[in-house]
């Protein structure tokens, strides 16, 4: 077994304190990543504190990973010692249903594995990112550009692919009105994305304050839904909104502001349940679907896209050491826009 450092939160709601425990031993599928970087993700915070249910503990989260490979199993083809590599929010998966067949291992009928709280075919619990290293399946690794930096790819790995499949899967591109709802580590994603692919960005705040960085970002608009004239000035005005807000909200007046057959996207996930009326969904014939993530083939092409279009995360490094202060202002949002884990602190 492998002797790993990280940080950990031992019960639901307990600070993060510096942990000590076991990795598997690389077998021969496996490779052996030294991390350098890990992005805080939101759900990150859920999960600790079991705002979701059913966190297993102690954990480690982390799911935003990028390092360099240390060792190689000895059936590994796909990377060599020394290659950048990451991983994602999942490190396995059944590898035989339907969706794992089509490279969607994210909708693995049987329950893709998580990289952090959740338990692997042994039994034991999978531990995530903020640590020193990580063995994984050569399959559910991604390889990282050399073009990207590692702090700025990290939340690529759940940010980024989380706001590009869903794009790639509906077709958002040119002679498309796109809202994005919320401009925090997801919502700052979709706007890079959404611009790198054609696409007409209004991002919907209610605060002022966010104006200035969406415009930098490449939105084409900024609107406030709490000021008077608003809700009446963007009735049936969007083909598609890509909400992102983590917190309970109404649904209803979203779903207004699409066109005739538009379709509103939830990539956020509140820890409890939003307002949704019926009748503007029945008389526009719109929709409201959902996404999570995306599979390990699309999430390397989401890599590569945003290589060949210089997209990075706009973030905060900080030391291990600061992870518990992060965590209070991810939830106060004052982060711009994903916090990054230098793990040479933790060294």
């Amino acid at each position: 077994m492998l002797q790993t450092k990280g940080y950990a939160a031992m019960t639901a709601k307990a600070a993060l304190t510096p942990f000590s425990f076991e990795r598997r031993e690389v077998g021969p599928h496996d490779i052996l990543i030294t991390i350098t970087h890990c992005g805080i993700c939101h759900s990150d915070i859920h999960q600790a504190r079991d705002g979701w249910g059913g966190s297993l503990f102690p954990m480690v989260p982390g799911h935003e990973i990028v390092g360099t490979v240390a060792r190689i199993g000895a059936e590994v083809k796909t990377f060599k010692i020394g290659d950048r590599a990451g991983v994602g929010c999942f490190v396995d998966s059944c590898r035989n249903c339907s969706a794992c067949k089509e490279g969607q291992e994210q909708y693995c009928e049987a329950g893709m594995l998580f990289t952090y709280s959740a338990r692997d075919q042994a039994g034991q619990i999978t531990q995530g990112g903020y640590s020193n290293q990580i063995v994984v399946d050569a399959q559910y690794a991604l390889r990282i550009p050399q073009t990207l930096s590692a702090a700025g790819a990290a939340p690529l790995l759940c940010a980024g692919i989380t706001t590009y499949s869903p794009l790639r899967h509906w077709g958002v591109g040119k002679y498309h009105k796109l809202a994005v709802v919320g401009l925090g580590g997801l919502g700052h994603m979709a706007v890079k994305i959404a611009r790198a692919l054609g696409t007409e960005v209004t991002v919907l705040s209610t605060s002022e304050k966010k104006r200035q960085d969406a415009m930098r970002l490449g939105a084409n608009h900024f609107e406030i839904t709490s000021q008077p004239g608003t809700l009446t000035k963007l009735q049936r005005h969007f083909d598609f909104i890509l909400d992102t807000v983590s917190a309970p909200h109404d649904y209803t007046t979203l779903v207004n502001f699409l066109k005739t057959d538009g379709t509103l996207i939830l990539v956020g996930a509140p820890e409890q349940p939003s307002p949704l009326e019926p009748f503007p969904l029945l008389l526009q014939r719109r929709r409201i679907a959902g996404s999570i993530i995306g599979g390990i083939r699309e999430t390397q092409e989401m890599l590569d896209f945003c290589a060949e279009h210089k997209i990075e995360s706009d973030v905060e490094v900080i030391p291990i050491q600061q992870v518990n202060e992060a965590y209070e202002r991810v939830l106060k949002g004052d982060v711009r826009f994903r916090f990054v884990i230098d793990m040479a602190s933790l060294r």
